[in-house]
C-alpha cells in the first residue's frame, strides 16, 4: 500500500509506537463533539491521537492495571475528555452503561499484547528475556505456569495446535510433561528451551518457541473469546454512522474480525475469493457497510521503523443510517 501521511507524535507516550496510526485516524475520522471508545488503551497511542484530532470525548478500556495507571498522565493532558475504565473490552456495554453511555460514534480495537507487556520481562509474555512464566494481562487468575504444570499432554497439545497452529504440538506437549516431572516449569527461558530442544528450525527464521508462547497467551487471557464479545458489544453501541476500526496481528484474530464484519455487512461469512457466488449471496439484512473490502496493511516505511507492524491488518465497518434495535 502507499505510504501513510505523517501524524503528529507529541501525544504518543515515549517508548510506544502505535501501529497503522494514520490509517486508524483516517478511517475512524474523529469529529468535534463525538464520543468514542478505545477498547484496548495499552500505551495510549490511539487514544492520544484521537483526542488531539478532534474536540471529542473518549472512553478508554484496558484490563491491565498498569495500562490504566500509565493513562493518568494522558488524562491530565485532556481534562474531562479522557475517561479510563479498568476491565475487558468484551464488557464494554456494562462498563460504559455504568458511566451513562449507551451509544458511541466510533470504537477502535488494537488486538493482542501491547508493546509494554512484551518488553517487561517480569510480565512473562516473551521468551526474549527470561522472566516468570506469567502472561496474565489482568495480573489475576491462572497463569501460563499454571497451565504448563497442570494440564495433561493432550490438553496442552490441543492448545498449542488450535491457538498456536503449532504442527509439532504433541511432541512439545510430551516434552513439557516430561520436563515438569523433574521440576516445575516457572520461567519463560526454561519453557522456550524445552520447546526448542524437540522442534526443528523453522525455515522462515521464526523462533521455534513463538507459536507455543502465542497459544499459551491466548489461552491464559481467553483472547479469541474476548474478540468475539468485544466485536458484538461495539456493534451494539454504535450509533448510525458510527465506525468500528480493528487492528489485528494474528491470523486467528483477523479471521474472526473478517467474518464478523462480512456478516454484519450482509455478506456470507467466510466467503472465499475463489467462489464469486459466495461474495454476492446475502445473509441477514445489512446493518453496516464495509469500509475496507480488503484489509489495510502498513507501508514499507512503517515496517522498517517498527518491525512489529509487519503482520498488522486493519478492517473497519460503518453502521448504516437506518438501524434496528441491536
Amino acid at each position: 500500500m502507499s505510504e501513510s501521511p505523517p501524524v503528529p507524535q507529541d501525544h504518543i507516550p515515549q517508548g510506544h509506537i502505535p501501529v497503522l496510526l494514520a490509517e486508524v485516524l483516517a478511517t475512524l475520522a474523529p469529529r468535534d463533539g463525538a464520543t468514542y471508545c478505545d477498547g484496548t488503551f495499552g500505551g495510549g497511542g490511539y487514544a492520544g491521537a484521537i483526542l488531539a484530532a478532534a474536540a471529542c470525548t473518549l472512553y478508554a478500556i484496558d484490563r491491565d492495571p498498569d495500562a490504566i495507571a500509565r493513562g493518568a498522565a494522558l488524562a491530565a493532558r485532556f481534562p474531562g475528555r479522557l475517561h479510563l475504565l479498568e476491565g475487558r473490552f468484551g464488557e464494554m456495554l456494562d462498563l460504559l452503561a455504568a458511566k451513562g453511555v449507551t451509544a458511541l460514534d466510533g470504537v477502535v480495537l488494537d488486538l493482542g499484547v501491547s508493546s509494554f507487556q512484551i518488553d517487561e520481562a517480569e510480565r512473562g509474555f516473551s521468551f526474549r528475556s527470561d522472566g516468570p512464566l506469567d502472561m496474565r494481562m489482568e495480573k489475576a487468575g491462572k497463569s501460563a505456569a499454571d497451565l504448563v504444570n497442570t494440564l495433561d499432554d493432550s490438553e496442552l497439545a490441543d492448545i498449542l495446535y488450535t491457538l498456536g497452529e503449532e504442527r509439532h504440538s504433541r511432541r512439545i506437549a510430551r516434552a513439557i510433561v516430561a520436563a515438569r516431572a523433574a521440576a516445575p516449569i516457572t520461567t519463560t527461558g526454561r519453557l522456550a528451551s524445552i520447546i526448542r530442544s524437540v522442534t526443528p528450525r523453522d525455515p522462515s527464521g521464526m523462533d521455534r518457541a513463538t507459536r507455543s508462547f502465542q497459544a499459551l497467551r491466548l489461552a491464559v487471557n481467553d483472547e479469541l473469546g474476548e474478540v468475539e464479545r468485544g466485536l458484538d458489544a461495539a456493534a451494539r453501541l454504535l450509533a448510525p454512522g458510527g465506525r468500528l476500526v480493528v487492528v489485528a496481528f494474528h491470523s486467528l484474530e483477523d479471521r474472526i474480525v473478517k467474518r464478523f464484519m462480512a456478516g454484519r455487512a450482509g455478506r456470507a461469512g467466510g466467503a472465499s475469493r475463489h467462489d464469486p457466488g459466495a461474495l454476492i449471496s446475502r445473509g441477514p439484512a445489512a446493518e453496516f457497510r464495509l469500509l475496507t473490502p480488503r484489509a489495510l496493511r502498513p507501508g514499507e516505511g512503517e515496517t522498517d521503523a517498527n518491525p512489529r507492524a509487519r503482520s498488522s491488518r486493519l478492517r473497519a465497518i460503518e453502521r448504516l443510517e437506518t438501524r434496528d434495535a441491536a
